[in-house]
This record gives C-alpha cells, sequence and structure tokens, in this order.
C-alpha cells in the first residue's frame, strides 16, 4: 500500500543517541522503514548545513506519481547548531514533518518521552513514533499518550504482521497534523 497523495513531499527521519549507535540504527532502519511505508529513501541531510536543506524539503514539490521520501537526519534532534539553537529547532522553523525512530532498547529509558517533548517545544510538526524492532508492547505504548505510528522488525526478527499496520498509522497521523493547522508548502 502507498502513502503517496496524503504526506507531503518529504518527511525527516529522525533518531537520537550517541553517534554511533544513532548512525547504526538509521542504517539498519530507514531502508526498511522506507520500503514499508511505500516512500522512496533519500541521501541523508547534511549536519553542517541545515537551512539551505531544510529550505529546499520545505519548497519540494512533488513529481506527479512520485512517492514521498524519507530523509535521515544523521545526528540527534538535539544536537547544537553552531548559532547555539539546535537540529530540532531548525526542523521546526522549516515546519518539516518528522518521524522519530527508537530502537527497541530505548523504551528502558524516558528518551521516548524526552525527544517528544523536544520536538513539540521545537513546534516540528511530528508525525509519529515508530519502533524499530522487538519486543512490542502496544498496551504500555498506548497507555504513555506518545503518538506512536507502531513497530518494525528488525531484520531476521518474525513479526512483519506488526509492520502491515504502519502505513495506514502514517497516513491518520498526517490527517492529525493537517487537521491541528499544519499546511503542506
Amino acid at each position: 500500500m502507498t502513502v503517496s497523495g496524503v504526506l507531503p513531499a518529504s518527511l525527516v527521519l529522525l533518531a537520537a543517541g550517541p553517534p554511533e549507535p544513532q548512525r547504526r540504527l538509521l542504517e539498519a532502519a530507514a531502508p526498511a522503514l522506507a520500503a514499508a511505508l511505500g516512500l522512496e529513501l533519500a541521501a541523508a541531510l547534511d549536519p553542517a548545513v541545515p537551512v539551505p536543506q531544510l529550505m529546499a524539503l520545505h519548497r519540494q514539490v512533488p513529481a506527479p506519481g512520485a512517492p514521498p521520501q524519507l530523509v535521515p537526519l544523521p545526528v540527534d534532534p538535539g544536537r547544537t547548531l553552531a548559532d547555539g539553537s539546535c537540529w530540532a529547532e531548525a526542523v521546526g522553523a522549516w515546519r518539516q514533518p518528522a518521524l522519530l525512530l527508537l530502537d527497541a532498547d530505548q523504551q528502558e529509558s524516558g528518551l521516548p518521552a524526552a525527544m517528544t517533548a523536544l520536538l513539540r517545544q521545537a513546534a516540528v510538526p511530528l508525525v509519529g513514533l515508530v519502533q524499530w524492532g522487538l519486543p512490542w508492547q502496544g498496551g504500555l505504548r498506548r497507555r504513555d499518550g506518545l503518538p506512536w505510528l507502531g513497530v518494525l522488525p528488525a531484520a531476521g526478527e518474525d513479526g512483519e504482521h506488526l509492520a502491515l499496520a504502519l502505513p495506514a498509522a502514517l497516513k491518520l497521523g498526517c490527517a492529525q497534523l493537517r487537521a491541528a493547522g499544519w499546511e503542506a508548502p
């Protein structure tokens, strides 16, 4: 199932944590997530030059029939930029919708809630959170009050059926953003 026509031209894929684990998470999960969502995986943003890249994404008009793009950010969105702001603030300033990817191991910390709070504070149009890897504890995720879209099992994990709900959850997340006032450029 494709999500074309419902999504903006691009979604920034965010992941939190120290550089090496964050890089490994994006390398492992981004291709599988793009495929599961029917998105085209774009080249990662260059961490050194946020403004020109986010401006280009903001102004991007999708080609007719082209799938939306998933654009990884290869640094933690809380990372400080040269001007003293952070990547989350830059993404929010350009009103660039984003997905937050979290490893299953990160569920044992306050990181999902802390990152959601950071992104909301920075006015990032957060479509939702996706967990990479099992186990998935749906009941706990529903109770934590965060905008979870679901889980994508890691390579070799049994649970592919869980990923089937992701495209519909992504559409719903985008519809909720639009209902809250977000508009694509």
